[in-house]
């Protein structure tokens, strides 16, 4: 009977044992299965893109380039034709030559005739001006002999020196008809081929804008029209990948940004790249606004946490890293 109630108790004890065991094993997996995993928070690779864009309305002729195609600063990248500009181009060349047919004629100066009549009339002046010099010069040796009067030494000096202003305003009226037009209607002319010429510099250079270059070192990661369709000025034509320039976009919840402060270093890793873990610097922090709220109820005390964009960049270059490339950040 004794033996009995022993096995009885033992039986018990054991159970119990065995109970207590299954309870406390039941509760550390409950507890490890409870433990909440740690945050992950989902970021993008991007990278700087510029815009090439034209000034000119025309139709795109060529492409000198394709999607994903790495150019150089500088690079030819599309033709663009415009009949407009070739028009103006035509207008402004005919203007240019009429400025400077107006040029010519004016430097051309007076008709020949006229200046081979002001050459007559200063050598026939000239001619005078010898003939009264010599005239003076023997009426002044005849009175200093005492020969004639000092009126008539006097008369020939006034001949002499008549005939030096009649030289005088021949030779100068010869020089105007030489040198043709007024040195006021030269300048004129002058300053309007120079606005031609302006003009055709001009539209020279806007002709130069049909060629479209790279505007950096890059990829091309967007061609927006085709070949054969029309473009207006500004409109964009394609987008230059800065791959140089990268850096990761997290969109934040604010509760999670004591860890996102400015000019923290984060760790990430890249799925797209094996796992490869990267060492990111914060360089930007900024409230999303109104639209990226996470709303609660209130009920228990919780708040409208608003939503902040984190901005970092590599601190080291990640080879092989690609724009939308995802990016995750554990808590």
């Amino acid at each position: 009977m004794d033996n009995l109630e022993r096995k009885k108790e033992r039986g018990l004890i054991t159970g119990l044992v065995a109970l207590i065991v299954i309870i406390v094993i039941l509760a550390l997996i409950g507890l490890f299965m409870l433990k909440p995993e740690p945050a992950i928070i989902q970021g993008q690779a991007e990278a700087t893109q510029v815009r090439v864009s034209g000034k000119l309305p025309g139709r795109v002729v060529e492409f000198m380039v394709e999607e994903g195609q790495s150019v150089r600063k500088g690079d030819t990248v599309v033709h663009i034709y415009s009949s407009l500009l070739e028009a103006k181009m035509f207008q402004a060349a005919a203007m240019e030559n009429a400025a400077q047919a107006q040029n010519e004629k004016v430097d051309r100066g007076t008709r020949i005739e006229i200046l081979n009549a002001a050459r007559d009339m200063w050598n026939q002046a000239e001619a005078g001006l010898t003939i009264a010099k010599k005239t003076y010069e023997r009426m002044q040796a005849l009175y200093e002999k005492g020969v004639i009067s000092a009126q008539k030494r006097d008369e020939a000096e006034a001949a002499y020196k008549s005939m030096q202003a009649t030289e005088r305003a021949a030779r100068s009226q010869y020089e105007m008809a030489k040198k043709g037009a007024q040195q006021e209607d030269k300048a004129a002319a002058a300053a309007m081929l120079n606005v031609a010429k302006g003009g055709v510099d001009e539209v020279g250079a806007m002709l130069e804008d049909s060629y479209l270059v790279a505007p950096d070192d890059g990829e091309i990661s967007d061609i927006f029209p085709n070949v054969g369709e029309l473009v207006s000025p500004g409109a964009p034509i394609m987008n230059v990948l800065r791959l140089d320039d990268m850096w990761v976009s997290f969109n934040v919840r604010e509760d999670l940004l004591e860890d996102f402060t400015m000019g923290k270093e984060i760790n990430a890793t890249i799925p797209a790249l094996g796992n490869k873990e990267v060492k990111l610097k914060i360089f930007y922090v900024k409230d999303m606004g109104s639209y990226a709220v996470w709303r609660a109820t209130k009920v228990t005390g919780q708040y409208d946490a608003k939503t902040f964009q984190i901005k970092a960049r590599p601190v080291e270059k990640i080879e092989n890293l690609r724009p939308g490339m995802s990016v995750l950040v554990k808590e």
